[in-house]
């Protein structure tokens, strides 16, 4: 990667500065997956199980699709896990009911995290802008995700807005991550495991709970990674699979520069600065689980 990137305005972008305005505004997206109001909005429709619910409301934007197209586009889960919710959760809650169930859970939640003042401040208003104007230079070639979410409304409250923005820049990177872990030969599991081993990912526990996957068969994708020399005996990562991880990200990074380069340095700042005023106060009222992260 070099060290800096150029915007349209001519202002360089400094190393890493879209990776980090897209992991707070991801981190902001993600707190719903983990929030009582998804499951309440969706318990109507008779969708009760957490990888349901999960599936209902990520999945929604592509239609009522069926397990190869979740497995594939979501790419870490097993396979055989998502067959055991997907069709049948189309066959409770259409994919426009469960869209319409994710909104109105998002509102609660980021209502309940950050506050009525917050939610209805300038500043949340100023930052909808600033991540939609970013996500005008997002492509839909190759990137189902993105391009399903792309083809929804933006809602009109402007913390919504600013979700939905954070939505399209998360699936945008996600779709091209996607591609970069099919050229490093890493496999859904794989990769659980081999991020999971940086200490960014998370625990084998949560793993086994979201994705799917069992004890043996994250032993059995260790040992293949192992057996490349990226993990050591004690799985940690080598100094060839710290570099691989490390090579991943700057790939993606170049795949998503676009959105980030079309805002430009101030305008990528001023996000940055805006979501982590936002995610800080959400992990403060408790957003996530506390055993979410980590090797152990």
């Amino acid at each position: 990667m070099t060290s800096s990137t150029t915007s349209p305005a001519g202002s360089a972008l400094p190393p890493r500065a879209g990776r980090r305005c897209h992991n707070v505004l991801n981190s902001l997206h993600s707190t719903h997956y983990f929030s009582p109001d998804s499951a309440q909005e969706l318990k109507e429709y008779g969708i009760t199980h957490p990888a349901a619910v999960n599936f209902a409301l990520r999945a929604a934007a592509m239609g009522p699709v069926g397990p190869g197209t979740v497995a594939a586009t979501f790419y870490n889960y097993k396979y055989e896990f998502v067959a055991a919710h997907v069709p049948a959760v189309w066959r409770s809650a259409t994919p426009e009911q469960a869209g319409a169930a994710r909104l109105r859970a998002v509102d609660t939640t980021l209502r309940r995290l950050l506050g009525e003042e917050l939610v209805a401040s300038p500043e949340m208003a100023e930052a909808a802008g600033l991540a939609l104007r970013a996500t005008e230079a997002c492509g839909r070639g190759a990137r189902p995700l993105y391009a399903a979410h792309a083809d929804l409304p933006v809602p009109d409250a402007p913390h919504l807005a600013y979700w939905h923005a954070a939505t399209l820049l998360r699936e945008h990177r996600g779709d091209g991550h996607v591609s970069v872990l099919l050229d490093a030969e890493l496999d859904g599991v794989e990769a659980l495991a081999s991020h999971t081993a940086t200490g960014k990912g998370m625990t084998p526990k949560w793993v086994f709970a979201t994705r799917g996957w069992n004890q043996e068969e994250w032993d059995a994708a260790v040992e293949r990674l192992r057996g490349r020399g990226l993990l050591d005996g004690e799985g940690e990562l080598t100094e060839a699979g710290a570099a691989l991880r490390r090579d991943i990200e700057e790939e993606t990074d170049r795949l998503d520069r676009a959105p980030y380069e079309h805002l430009g340095a101030e305008g990528v700042e001023r996000l940055t600065e805006l979501g982590t005023l936002f995610i800080g106060t959400a992990l403060q009222a408790g957003a996530f689980p506390a055993n979410l992260l980590g090797k152990g």
